[in-house]
């Protein structure tokens, strides 16, 4: 949602300061757990920035597998950097959110099209927060009494927060469009 320069740097940084990792194991982690609710990156743009990082002593190979594949570690250099980002936020967010700019500009649709927008934000948020909330369960059950939750639980609690959220809205928005269009279909089943 806010776009930074070199975001995707400190969030390789961050993984890596968490446990030393190859490009592949990186790129599994953002298509599992980050890009559902903190930040996209493919395959393509994590090498490079990791080539980037270890020019500038951030991260280091740690160690050579097979066909060449390479677990990088932080560096002492990379932790200082990491955490000067993280006390550091930046004086003005940039709001950079194709998403939101469509939910902007659907007056430009008619009501049918409208709705075609609105269903699979509807669809898709309701399937991820099921899979939020199984996750937390299961999480939440190994986490002994009185412990500060793992970080990633938060994480994912700001995820269950925003696709329920979104979830909200876009069943409100859908109904919006419901009552004000002479097109409204009779019975549309919505979670």
């Amino acid at each position: 949602m806010y776009a930074e320069p070199m975001s995707l740097r400190y969030a390789l940084l961050g993984l890596l300061a968490e446990e030393p990792a190859s490009g592949y194991d990186l790129t599994r982690k953002f298509e599992r757990a980050l890009r559902r609710y903190a930040w996209h990156a493919q395959h393509s743009q994590i090498y490079p920035e990791l080539n980037r990082l270890a020019t500038d002593g951030l991260v280091m190979v740690a160690a050579e597998g097979p066909r060449g594949r390479r677990a990088y570690a932080i560096t002492d250099k990379g932790r200082s950097e990491l955490r000067s980002w993280m006390l550091n936020p930046p004086d003005v967010f940039v709001v950079r959110h194709e998403f939101v700019l469509r939910l902007f500009l659907l007056s430009t649709l008619d009501a049918d099209d409208a709705r075609a927008v609105l269903r699979p934000i509807v669809e898709e948020s309701a399937r991820e927060l099921a899979t939020l909330q199984d996750s937390i369960a299961t999480n939440d059950a190994t986490t002994p009494p009185g412990a500060l939750p793992a970080f990633g639980r938060l994480v994912a609690e700001y995820g269950l927060r925003s696709f329920q959220t979104m979830h909200d809205w876009a069943v409100w928005a859908m109904d919006q469009i419901d009552r004000a269009s002479p097109t409204a279909p009779p019975d549309r089943p919505l979670g």
